[in-house]
């Protein structure tokens, strides 16, 4: 099992995510809950086709943190 990072954004009263290190995997809903479920499903088949193709299947290496700043 692979741990991918994910990143979701709130664009204009949805949601989107998608992987760093898989290009092209996104998904996008009207709550963060589906769109977790949306991109999970994405990276299902987005591995799998990979996979078809004989391609090899990359490794995780984005990782992200939240800091805090004084505003």
């Amino acid at each position: 099992m692979k741990s991918y990072t994910v990143i979701y954004e709130k664009i204009k009263g949805n949601y989107s995510a998608y992987i760093p290190d898989l290009p092209g995997c996104v998904a996008c809903a009207d709550t963060l809950n589906e769109t977790e479920e949306l991109i999970k499903e994405a990276i299902e088949l987005y591995l799998g086709a990979l996979r078809v193709r004989g391609q090899p299947v990359p490794e995780p290496t984005t990782t992200a943190k939240a800091l805090s700043v004084p505003i």
